[in-house]
């Protein structure tokens, strides 16, 4: 049996602030496979490291610049050089509206000085700590909005993809891993703009369960949404649909997403969410905030 994957979400993201290099270096010490990297491009064309295509949930945006919002009081990214993405400090994820962390039991926020990063100073980070510690975590980097980028003038997929070969990543043999929601675009990854990396295409609603012959056409894997997996769980155990078979006779590997220990839902404990997909749903990998109990979990 081939040894299970662990992607870091956004790095240590259960213990430090999502997408910070401080969630990012605590991952890579607790010897995961993969490093979670959501990319958003700036104003001048850097892609940051961040989760969302606007800055108002995590980020102290709306005082630093109060004038800085779109109509729908949202702060962009994209309007942002990446000198003044640096001004802002990056808060545990909280809800704009009532300022409540959207974890209460994860990082508080009143100890926060975390800032945002560029992807190239993020890769830069991992391959020195491999380098200093003879290990070799892959990265894992996020396309976030290629539609919204596109109408705004920039094609965030090449630019990201040059990055990604001036650093060595090219190949499916780089330990590099691209992952998409927009089918589209992870196709023209592979056709237009001709990338030979593993890519994974990532899913979220039950129709695009029934697409993975299409999928299987360009990418390697896909990255479902765990609830996806579960056909049954009323009876009160749960019975699991027969997505993971399916990707696996076309050849594409299932990485889910995503496993917290401090939202378990449908289950009794972490642990039996753990044994259940990785065992019994048969997943190859998945992404999680918690990285250091999936591999405690995984190597017993």
């Amino acid at each position: 049996m081939e040894p299970k994957i662990v992607i870091a979400h956004r790095g240590a993201s259960g213990y430090l602030p999502e997408h910070t290099m401080e969630s990012k270096i605590m991952a890579h010490g607790m010897g995961v496979d993969f490093i979670e990297q959501d990319l958003v491009l700036s104003k001048d064309n850097v892609p940051i490291v961040i989760h969302d295509i606007y800055l108002n949930n995590v980020t102290n945006v709306a005082t630093i610049f109060p004038d800085k919002k779109r109509e729908d009081n949202r702060f962009y990214v994209i309007d942002f050089t990446f000198e003044e993405l640096k001004q802002l400090t990056v808060f545990e994820r909280f809800d704009p509206k009532t300022g409540k962390q959207v974890y209460p039991n994860r990082f508080s926020k009143r100890t926060s000085n975390f800032k945002l990063h560029s992807l190239q100073e993020e890769i830069e980070v991992i391959q020195e700590l491999n380098e200093k510690t003879g290990k070799n975590i892959g990265i894992y980097p996020e396309i976030k909005g290629p539609a919204f980028h596109q109408k705004e003038g920039k094609d965030i997929s090449k630019i990201v993809l040059d990055i990604l070969s001036n650093y060595g990543y090219n190949s499916k043999n780089n330990n590099c891993i691209l992952q998409c929601f927009d089918a589209s675009e992870l196709k023209r990854i592979r056709t237009e703009l001709q990338s030979e990396l593993f890519l994974v295409q990532l899913i979220e609603h039950p129709q695009e369960t029934e697409q993975l012959k299409d999928y299987a056409s360009y990418a390697d894997g896909i990255g479902p949404w765990y609830k996806l997996l579960i056909k049954d769980s009323k009876s009160g155990k749960i019975e699991y649909s027969n997505l993971v078979t399916k990707a696996h006779q076309l050849g594409l590997k299932v990485h889910a997403y995503t496993l917290r220990a401090d939202d378990v839902e449908d289950y009794t404990g972490f642990n039996d969410m753990m044994n259940s997909l990785f065992f019994e749903a048969k997943i190859d990998g998945a992404f999680t905030d918690f990285p250091d109990i999936v591999v405690q979990y995984l190597t017993q």
